[in-house]
């Protein structure tokens, strides 16, 4: 359980890992939306943030499979394993603080 609250800590996890419940696979390069970096942090910094660390990490705990060549990130071998935390999360978004999604 302890490695599902490691992958949820971050903010850019967790929305990787939501797009993930309705979107597979997700292709194209990995796109941080503007509302996740608006005010906060550049871009540029995010993306290597997203190559470097937030995607590594959700590889190797096999939530997702992220192909470095082609950018396409799928849901891993182990995703269904933390689904029903991202449900509930996601079901409960209305009722969670702004910041959390």
């Amino acid at each position: 359980m302890d490695e599902y609250f490691e992958a949820l800590a971050n903010v850019h996890r967790r929305r990787i890992l939501i797009t993930l419940l309705e979107y597979n696979p997700q292709r194209d390069t990995v796109a941080v939306p503007e509302d996740i970096h608006q005010g906060k942090k550049a871009l540029e910094a995010l993306q290597t943030e997203f190559y470097h660390s937030h995607l590594p990490r959700l590889e190797e705990a096999g939530l997702i499979r992220w192909n470095r060549d082609t950018h396409e990130v799928l849901k891993g071998p182990r995703f269904d394993e933390i689904r029903p935390l991202l449900e509930l999360l996601r079901d409960h978004a209305d009722e969670l603080p702004d910041d959390l999604l």
